[in-house]
């Protein structure tokens, strides 16, 4: 993937033309016009003369009898390349960009149904001193960044939660009330963070991808040894892991997400 810069200028009608892929791949019976212009918050003109240029090139097609718009057979075409991959080969580019935008260490994790986190993957920055961890080291599922993000979605209540937190063992205990705290803030926001609790002079962000059925699969998290980023550049890595996981959810599990229905270019 290209680093893009803040001065860096999209292309309107194609981030238009994507909003309305996108809403046609959520939903299961053709749309018209209208409909689909105002779930995607563009006009209707824009949404017209787009509709109208992707069923030319066969990404769309139009049903005459209910004058609506539905996915066409096209976009297979576009997406064979990816048919029957090992949906690593699909993760390991998102997780090296974070990794390249962001100069930390990049890991991902296996959520097993046995109460553990299993390495399967990890990317490394050039040129920065960072710690390293060997695919196939395994963590309880609770503990760390990621297991905060875990926590969140497992909707335990308080003495579940305690009972689950003072099983754990960390380096530099961050204390169940700290720990409670955050678990909260990670359902809200996505993601969450550790700073130096499970190793010390390590910390950590961190997201979840969870399946169809919502249940955590995997784990994403940056990490950076104390000192190199503060908490402005870690949070920032956090965003970038969460946009990797809308990416993954949708990509590697079908998980539909919310359109962005913020008005795009009228080009």
């Amino acid at each position: 993937m290209i680093e893009m810069t803040e001065t860096q200028k999209y292309v309107g009608a194609v981030e238009n033309a994507v909003k309305i892929l996108r809403r046609l791949t959520q939903v299961d019976a053709p749309e018209g016009v209208a409909t689909i212009a105002r779930e995607t918050g563009l006009n209707g003109s824009t949404t017209f003369n787009i509709l109208k240029t992707l069923v030319k090139e066969g990404l769309v097609v139009f049903d005459e009898q209910t004058k609506g718009y539905a996915i066409g057979a096209g976009v297979m075409e576009l997406a064979a390349p990816f048919l029957g991959r090992n949906p690593v080969d699909i993760i390991r580019p998102v997780i090296t960009d974070v990794c390249l935008r962001h100069q930390v260490l990049v890991a991902l994790w296996n959520i097993t149904p046995t109460g553990r986190i299993v390495l399967s993957d990890r990317v490394v920055p050039e040129n920065v001193v960072h710690a390293d961890m060997r695919p196939g080291a395994r963590l309880p599922d609770m503990v760390g960044a990621v297991g905060r993000c875990v926590a969140a979605q497992r909707g335990l209540d308080r003495a579940q939660l305690q009972t689950a937190y003072e099983a754990l063992r960390w380096q530099n205990p961050p204390g169940f009330e700290a720990y409670h705290a955050d678990v909260e803030k990670a359902a809200v926001e996505g993601f969450a963070f550790d700073f130096g609790n499970l190793f010390i002079g390590l910390n950590m962000a961190a997201v979840v991808v969870r399946d169809l059925d919502g249940v955590p699969r995997l784990g994403l998290s940056a990490i950076s040894i104390a000192g190199q980023k503060d908490e402005s550049g870690l949070t920032d890595a956090a965003l970038a892991l969460r946009e990797a996981r809308d990416f993954i959810e949708t990509n590697v599990f079908g998980r539909q997400r919310p359109l962005d229905t913020r008005a795009g270019s009228p080009g």
